[in-house]
């Protein structure tokens, strides 16, 4: 079993968040960030366009030591396990809760699944093992969360 993780759920309004990694799981991250009013920055030498539509800023390079600085929230993404590691390494020293894509043992906080009917918001994860099971119950929740509510 994966961790066990208490769903702590955080008004992220202007919160700074520094996401690292232009892929599609650092897409997918910074198009939820963003759309619960975090202010996300992306450090990154390449970028999908879907991540560059979303009109967040986005640094185009790799991570620099000291790239944490200021941020509420670090998020690694990188196909690179040695600069996700020495991402979490920074954010750990300087307090900075830090979610690393390929490690959940590095994980201070795992990113949900997000499955959205205002009001209500459910967030789902597995222990950081079980992704695809995530997605498909995720899925389910939003294709019928609308019609429980009623």
């Amino acid at each position: 079993m994966g961790k066990r993780c208490f769903p702590l759920f955080v008004d992220l309004s202007g919160w700074p968040v520094v996401l690292f990694g232009g892929g599609r799981v650092a897409c997918r991250r910074a198009q939820v960030l963003q759309s619960f009013g975090a202010q996300v920055r992306v450090i990154a030498p390449d970028c999908r366009p879907e991540l560059e539509r979303l009109g967040i800023p986005i640094q185009r390079r790799a991570y620099q030591p000291g790239d944490c600085a200021g941020a509420r929230l670090a998020l690694a993404a990188t196909d690179d396990r040695q600069v996700n590691h020495a991402i979490f390494l920074e954010a750990r020293a300087a307090g900075i809760p830090v979610n690393v894509c390929d490690a959940p043992e590095e994980c201070d906080f795992l990113f949900p699944a997000v499955a959205e009917c205002p009001p209500l918001v459910a967030g789902l994860v597995s222990g950081g093992e079980d992704h695809r099971l995530v997605r498909r119950v995720a899925q389910k929740i939003r294709e019928h969360l609308g019609e429980w509510m009623g």
